[in-house]
């Protein structure tokens, strides 16, 4: 068979595939008039009735005739989606904005649209669209909600034509969806000061590695581009080609944000689990850092970090600064439990020196877990330490408040002999009134200690 042969092989069994489509379309009236019109001609073949031939011949067509126009108008209708905005924090709403164009130069009949969300979002939005003139456009919103955060895909979307005598229904599922992205709530934090620990300056302020004194530069060869201004004669002099001075580096405060996601770590699930806090909490004081001009870090007990983070983070006070929290959010918004069951990982890459601030969330720590989390304490700067009990996010709420596990405040201790600032979370703590007690504490460990740091 060639080529031409096979094209036209596969248009026959489309035609037929459309006409199977378009006839399954018909609506119970439609296959009425249908069976009617069926009837009426086979009577009138017997009784010899040729009025009755056309009456039969007039209602069986009527359908048919319904279905094959609307099947090929309904090609030539043409839908878009938009979202505003497409990443919402978790409790949000997100406003959906459907788009229907009529290309064709013919006007519709009746549109009805129903687009796909999933049940977190709420139900399923149904719109009813009279009569769109030829080039003709149509715009329904509707809003979805989600308290619990990850990425949803939104559509396809479904829209479902029919006739003005309402023989046929046809459904077309338009192939293009889009995703909405529900990040972690985050609360804003109070500045404050953790006294003597991370390395640098903070509050967006920068100190130069290079001093600025003539004999301290250190040259490289021009590039096309450099600026003349930065032309080192005594070094274009001394080694025969025209050498420049380097740019300066600057060197900005570090901050290191660690997420506990053992499984094992955590018990009960939902927007108020201890779990869902610890990764609002990560997503708070990592937009926090960034916008107190901190290079942050996100880390998690995999060893993982965000896609396209350096090694020292993303640098905040910056103009990359809002899409560096745009994808620490992304990544907060669809992470979830690990199957690992130590830190270990974590404090392999902390134990490459960052000499800066770390902020870790954990879970349930034992013995040794514990152990290792001191041991991370030698790699920082600073570290404060959100210790949530799981036992106290599970009890009922006629238990005491606040009350924390013998086991709890063992670990506690470890943490805090370490030279942690290691703070039990309760359950329904305000991670702002933490923060603010974090500093508390802090303060009054490094009272006789040197050395600044904001957060």
């Amino acid at each position: 068979m060639t080529s031409g042969e096979a094209g036209r092989a596969d248009a026959d069994r489309g035609d037929r595939s459309g006409i199977r489509t378009a006839l399954a379309g018909l609506t119970t009236r439609g296959r009425s008039f249908l069976a009617a019109g069926v009837a009426a001609a086979v009577c009138a073949y017997v009784l010899g009735q040729s009025d009755l031939l056309r009456v039969g011949l007039l209602l069986a067509a009527l359908p048919l005739v319904c279905a094959t126009v609307l099947y090929r108008t309904r090609y030539r209708v043409a839908g878009s989606r938009r979202l505003s905005p497409a990443r919402v924090p978790a409790g949000s709403e997100a406003r959906v904005h459907l788009g229907i164009d009529n290309v064709s130069r013919l006007p519709t009949g009746l549109l009805m649209l129903q687009d796909r969300v999933p049940y977190v979002l709420g139900p399923r939005p149904r719109f009813v669209l009279d009569r769109v003139e030829a080039g003709g456009r149509r715009e329904v919103s509707y809003r979805v909600r989600s308290d619990l955060r990850g990425r949803y895909p939104l559509g396809p979307l479904q829209l479902r034509l029919s006739d003005p005598f309402g023989m046929c229904e046809l459904t077309r599922s338009f192939s293009a969806y889009d995703d909405l992205t529900v990040v972690p709530r985050v609360e804003a934090l109070p500045p404050v000061r953790f006294g003597g620990e991370a390395k640098g300056y903070g509050d967006g302020r920068q100190r130069s590695l290079a001093l600025a004194g003539e004999d301290d530069v250190i040259p490289r060869g021009y590039r096309y581009g450099d600026d003349l201004r930065r032309v080192h004669w005594r070094s274009t002099a001394r080694y025969g080609e025209l050498m420049v001075r380097r740019e300066e580096q600057p060197q900005r405060s570090r901050c290191t944000v660690l997420l506990d996601t053992r499984g094992d770590a955590f018990q009960g699930a939902g927007p108020d689990s201890a779990f869902e806090w610890a990764v609002s909490g990560a997503a708070s004081v990592l937009v926090h850092m960034l916008e107190r001009g901190f290079s942050v870090r996100l880390l998690t007990d995999t060893g993982s970090s965000v896609p396209g983070e350096g090694t020292d983070g993303f640098a905040g006070a910056s103009q990359e600064s809002a899409d560096a929290a745009g994808l620490m959010m992304d990544t907060l918004a669809v992470i979830d439990h690990s199957d690992h069951e130590g830190l270990s990982r974590a404090y392999d890459v902390l134990r490459g020196g960052n000499e800066g601030l770390l902020v870790a969330f954990f879970g349930d720590l034992d013995e040794e877990q514990a152990a290792v989390a001191a041991r991370m304490r030698q790699r920082s700067g600073g570290a404060i330490a959100f210790v949530l009990d799981s036992e106290t996010w599970t009890r009922e709420a006629t238990d005491v408040p606040g009350a924390l596990s013998g086991r709890h405040g063992e670990r506690l201790r470890l943490l805090r002999e370490a030279g942690w600032t290691a703070l039990g979370v309760p359950r329904g703590a305000s991670l702002e009134d933490m923060w603010r007690q974090a500093d508390r504490e802090r303060s009054g460990l490094t009272a006789a200690g040197g050395g600044e740091a904001w957060g």
